[in-house]
């Protein structure tokens, strides 16, 4: 039985207790998977970000956070948050991805895992209000399948660039931070699957928390029913098959199995949005020092849910204080 009462038409845990999510396997990667990944890593390196810092917005959490943008893969122009310390320079840096709700003007989740630290707080191309473009439409059903047709053109391969970029605008606004091993990366859902596809090609990244990452293993999550992006996906492969062979380079599972960085995985048990098995086939695969922190439910609210953010949140704090 699923562990929450709920009224969706299918059941969010798919009939899985933690054992049976925890031998999903990673798919097989194409022969030039790695190939693909590391040309577009080049590219979005070869980028000159030039990013520029509005005024403080406002002063919260140990931190201070001002308007930023900076330019990713294309010539395409982004916006999103720099948080500064408030008190003195910065010792640690993080680059934080968002959901697939995007930020609104709200600005994002602080405080940061660690004191004394800066993050960039992008919103990926076509998301959140600070970087929306013509013709890549903004809600998360339509996204997922913006360019689908071919691997070169899927626009989870650009946001992933946009990542990269990211890292190379703090790196720029903050030289102290530069070099290999000096950040580390905060991603949940949406942004958790971006990072696995991201992170096993960039040296900048010392360490990475992953909570419900999505985009784990298609081929299963083709089968298993949702209310997120993964819905539209289904329904778009029952029209265009085809469509498995460019989502075999944007499984997160299978980027996952390269992913040698110390990883923080917060996975749930149930989760009507990001199906468990997806995100325990990311856990599974990863090759380096990893953590697991297992949670009841994703994307659903139930009465221990603050308890668990609490607990997550000082994990969090120990991976990264020792791994950053």
């Amino acid at each position: 039985m699923a562990p929450f009462a709920h009224e969706f038409p299918f059941d969010p845990a798919h009939g899985l207790a933690l054992a049976d999510l925890l031998r999903v396997p990673a798919p097989d990667a194409p022969g030039d998977f790695a190939a693909f990944w590391r040309e577009r890593h080049a590219e979005a390196r070869a980028v000159a970000t030039a990013p520029q810092v509005g005024p403080a917005e406002e002063e919260r959490d140990g931190v201070r956070l001002h308007g930023v943008t900076f330019t990713s893969v294309g010539g395409v122009r982004l916006g999103g948050w720099l948080a500064l310390p408030v008190d003195g320079p910065a010792a640690h840096g993080f680059v934080v991805g968002h959901g697939y709700g995007g930020r609104g003007e709200a600005g994002p989740d602080v405080p940061l895992p660690l004191p004394a630290s800066a993050a960039i707080l992008p919103c990926v191309r076509g998301t959140g209000s600070r970087s929306l473009l013509p013709g890549v439409p903004d809600d998360a059903a339509g996204h997922v399948l913006h360019g689908i047709g071919s691997r070169d053109t899927y626009v989870i391969g650009a946001c992933a660039a946009d990542l990269w970029c990211a890292a190379s605008a703090l790196q720029e606004l903050l030289p102290g931070l530069a070099g290999p091993g000096r950040l580390g990366y905060l991603g949940e859902s949406f942004a958790g699957g971006l990072g696995a596809l991201a992170l096993p090609w960039d040296d900048r990244f010392a360490a990475a928390q992953l909570t419900v990452p999505t985009f784990g293993n298609h081929p299963l999550r083709l089968t298993l029913p949702c209310v997120g992006s993964g819905e539209s996906v289904r329904a778009h492969h029952r029209e265009h098959p085809e469509v498995t062979e460019v989502l075999r380079y944007f499984d997160a599972a299978t980027a996952a199995a390269r992913l040698e960085l110390p990883t923080l995985v917060a996975a749930a048990l149930f989760d009507p949005a990001v199906p468990p098995p997806g995100q325990f086939a990311v856990h599974n695969a990863l090759p380096g020092p990893r953590e697991l922190e297992v949670l009841s439910a994703g994307h659903f609210g139930h009465e221990g849910l603050a308890r668990e953010t609490a607990a997550l949140a000082r994990r969090r704090t120990r991976f990264f204080r020792r791994w950053l």
